[in-house]
Order: C-alpha cells, then structure tokens, then sequence
C-alpha cells in the first residue's frame, strides 16, 4: 500500500516570516538526500486562485506549466527544487468550498447536512492524498498560509489535525523570534504564545524554526525546548540573510533536514549540495556587478518582478556577476523622461495589464534601441518596443495596442480572437507552456541552442499578423513564431547589442541550477 509522508509547515507570530523559502529549503535538502519531494500551498482566500488580485496587493503571480496561475510561492519551489509544479498542488478555500458545493448541488452527500467538519475537511485531506499518490511521493510539504489565528487557514490546520492522526507527519512551526535591544536579548515570549495557541486548536510542533535578526543563541533555544515542548535539537535557527539561496545551507548546519527524517523514521540517504554551495559562492564572490532597471508599473510592492528578479540572480551565479536589480517607474518615466534609466548596463520591460506608465515603457524602448543598450522585453514589454518600433522606424502614425487604444489608425497588438466572447475574468488569457519555432541564426537560437523552445504565457494580445511584414522589411526579425506561424513569439533587432522581446515569461523556467537561457545571455550583454 503506498504510504508518504507528511510535513506539514505553519506560520506563527505575524506572517512575512517566509515559510515558503523555508519549506523550499528542506524540501531541497531533502531531495538531495534522494527523495521524491512534493510540495503543496494552502491559502485561505476565497479566490480559486491569484490571477485576478492586483500584483501591488498580493505580490507577483506565478504561472506554472499547466497553465495553473498560483502563489508565488511555487515560484520558491520551482526554483529551488528544479521541478515543473501543478495546479492541483494549490488548494485556496475558494477552490476547495467550490468543490464542495458542486458535489452537494449533484447530491453526492445523499441528503446528509453538509458542514465544515467533516466535509470540507474531508475535501482537503482528499486532495492531498489523491496529490501524493498521482506524484508517488516519498514525502510531501504541505505550507499552510497565512499565520495561526487567522480565521482563513482554521479550516487546513483542522484537516492536518486529523491527518496528523492517520499518517506518519511532522510538523514544523516558524515562528519569530525578536531581539530586544533595551534587555540586550532574543525573546522568546512570542514564540510561546504561538504554540500555545497551536495547542488549541489540537496541534503540537514537533520542529520549532526561529527567525531572528542573528543567530539564535543557546540560551533562546534551551527556553523554546523547555516551554514548548519539543528537543532542543529540533529548535533551528534561520537568521536573517541577504542571499535566500544561502538557507539550504544554513539550515542543513543546524541538522534541520536530519531531524526532520529523524521524526518521520528515516536515516537513509547523504546529502549533496556541493554544486549549490558552489553556486552560493559564486553570488557571495563575484568578479563584476551590473545594474539592471526594470521599466514595470507595480513599484508599491517589492514582490511584483519577484521571479524576473531571481532568474537575473540565477544568471548571475553562473557567470559570477552581481546582479543590482531596480524597479523604475514606467509612469515617471513617462512624465519626466528617461534620464533615470542612464545608469543601467541594462533594462527590462516586464509584463503588465492597462493603460498607466504605457508610453514610458515605449519611451525606454526608444532609448534602449537607439543607444545600444541591452533589452529585455517580456510580454507586454514586448508589444511596447513592437509599438515603438513601428512608430519611429516604420512611420506607422498612431501606432498602438488594442488594449490601450480600440480606435488607432495602426492597431499593432490585438486580442486573440478566441478570447473575445469570454465574460469570466479567470482563466480567459494564453496561460502555460507553449513551443515556439526558432529561427536557425538567430541571437534567440544562439540563446536556446535548439529549434523548438518552449516557455510559459500569460497575456490576452498578440503582435497583429497583418503588420509582421512591414516589420520585417523594416529590420525587426521575428526569430520565433507559433507552430502554425501566426503568433509571434520572439523579436528582435540583429545589429544590437541585445535587443530581444518575448511574448513569453522565461523568468518562470528560470532555476538556481539551470538558469534560463534568454536571462543568461542579456546578462552577459549587459556586463559588456
């Protein structure tokens, strides 16, 4: 009989604590010990899933290969583990109470009162134990989001009581530990209220992670061991870094993964992490720097180009360059020219939705193009140096997308026509893998090395087949198309530097081990 096991992850004291880099970081210490590792999220909003909230409120959303739009903290995983995650491995409240209601609407509970408990539960434990089979997992991680005493996650933490019951599990809390500058000491005080209010609703930590500003000393630890109830070998330490590929490694210095298979009765397995240490090192001591502007619209939030800006460091460690990422404004930019963006070795142009900081990103394409300088565009950013290139090399008047503009004269982007009749916003766009043809001499060829790339998407507008000839004729190559060749997937400009745009996002392929191609070689222009 197939039998996983289970770590479960919770967040206690306030949430920003990062759970899902550190679930990511045992989870790979843990693969490299040779074990099939799955991860799953739980997060307790009503939405089935990201891909309607605003970047600047929820932080980025990342697209998986099955088109699945989720957490960014998938991303974590991806990057981390080197593997394709799905969107079944998301559970939100909204997908999972949709799940429910369907089935009692059909009649599936045969006239029973449907509650919370056991029939939501039901649902949720369901889904984990269908994940785990189908991936035939050795063990999985199950991140529930959010913090203890959130109303959202009671209903997750509920199911993985009962799952603590019937499977073998251990279950790692990550609380905060703060350091108290007017007594000179780590406090454990929050630590303790937070198991404590574990312990309510029937759960007890087996593994107890501080986060803290420095290393937690012995003292700290000895009080986590003594007032909540667990080894104090099983109490870790995970201070604060500025390089998160870092934690891996600290984490497997305080025997975080050995007392994990430790509780779950494994002792199997030698870890191997030298190729990431060494990668480590290569970030922590590079030969060069490079600062690169990325010209985006969400700058409220630091997590809105969250996986653009770890695919660059990605790059980075294998060409042993430190990468300094910056958001620009493509508003500002707009209002007040692109003078900001002299100081770059390079820019890229992220993907976005609607009309604000649109001419800027047109105006950095402009800038980028005509000064030589490395550019990235990606989605959106794409359609911008399309519009652009049409405008000023073209002569195309009035050039633009149909998203900002329905009555220009040049419609140059234009909406994919099976998405006109659909009302739904989720779900309605290009999402996931697609392969695209590449044109054999070109730099996106030299790139990828291959004829047949695939990459993710997340748009509703394409590059108007109609204006791809007067492009052409006009010096801008569309080295990458669609199967059937209506869909450009990649331009680019041959005598430049590096002047590539993308329909895709290759920053979500992008992994601390394999970087992606595309990011790799704009690295490398722009340390030139």
């Amino acid at each position: 009989m197939f039998m996983p096991e289970w770590i479960i992850v919770t967040g206690g004291v306030l949430s920003g604590l990062g759970k899902g880099l550190t679930s990511a970081s045992i989870a790979k210490l843990l693969q490299s010990r040779g074990y099939k590792i799955t991860p799953i999220k739980c997060d307790g909003y009503l939405n089935v899933d990201p891909g309607t909230m605003n970047p600047i409120e929820h932080g980025e959303v990342f697209v998986q290969k099955d088109g699945g739009e989720v957490d960014m903290d998938f991303g974590h995983y991806e990057r981390f583990l080197g593997i394709d995650t799905k969107f079944k491995w998301n559970l939100t409240s909204g997908k999972v109470f949709k799940e429910v209601i369907e089935k009692e609407r059909k009649g599936d509970f045969l006239g029973e009162t449907v509650q919370m408990i056991p029939h939501v539960t039901d649902e949720v434990k369901r889904r984990f134990e269908e994940i785990a089979k189908e991936e035939n997992s050795d063990i999985v991680i199950v991140e529930i989001g959010g913090t203890v005493g959130d109303m959202e996650n009671q209903l997750f933490l509920e199911a993985t009581r009962q799952l603590k019951n019937e499977e073998n599990t251990v279950h790692i809390h990550l609380t905060l530990v703060p350091y108290l500058e007017t007594v000179g000491e780590q406090k454990t005080k929050p630590t303790q209220h937070s198991v404590s209010k574990l312990r309510e609703l029937g759960l007890k930590p087996d593994i107890i992670i501080g986060r803290s500003d420095e290393k937690l000393e012995s003292s700290p630890k000895e009080k986590i061991s003594l007032f909540c109830d667990v080894k104090k070998e099983n109490v870790i330490s995970n201070p604060n870094i500025d390089n998160i590929y870092r934690l891996p490694l600290i984490l497997a210095e305080e025997g975080a993964d050995k007392q994990v298979l430790k509780e779950l009765g494994y002792h199997n397995g030698e870890r191997d992490m030298d190729e990431w240490e060494k990668l480590v090192e290569n970030m922590e001591n590079p030969d060069k720097s490079v600062k690169i502007g990325i010209c985006g619209k969400y700058t409220d939030m630091d997590d809105s180009y969250v996986s653009i800006e770890e695919a660059l460091k990605h790059a980075g460690a294998h060409l042993r360059t430190d990468v300094e990422p910056e958001v620009v404004c493509s508003q500002k930019i707009e209002e007040e020219g692109v003078s900001s963006l002299e100081k770059y070795d390079g820019v890229i142009i992220p993907g976005g939705f609607g009309s604000r900081g649109v001419e800027g990103k047109i105006n950095a394409s402009k800038y980028c193009r005509e000064n030589d300088i490395p550019l990235l565009g990606i989605c959106f950013g794409m359609q911008m140096m399309v519009i652009e290139y049409a405008r000023n090399v073209c002569g195309l008047k009035n050039a633009n997308s149909q998203e900002i503009d329905e009555k220009a004269e040049n419609i140059l982007i234009k909406e994919l026509p099976e998405q006109k009749e659909i009302e739904k916003k989720g779900g309605t766009m290009r999402l996931g893998h697609y392969t695209a043809e590449i044109e054999k001499g070109s730099e996106v060829f030299e790139a990828y090395g291959r004829e047949k790339v695939g990459e993710r998407h997340r748009h509703r507008y394409e590059v108007n087949p109609e204006y791809h000839d007067i492009l052409e004729k006009n010096g801008l190559t569309i080295s990458g198309s669609s199967k059937n060749g209506l869909l450009a997937e990649f331009v680019e400009l041959k005598d430049h530097t590096f002047y590539i745009g993308t329909q895709s996002h290759p920053e979500f392929t992008s992994r601390f081990e394999t970087p992606n191609p595309l990011y790799k070689n704009f690295l490398e222009a722009s340390k030139e």
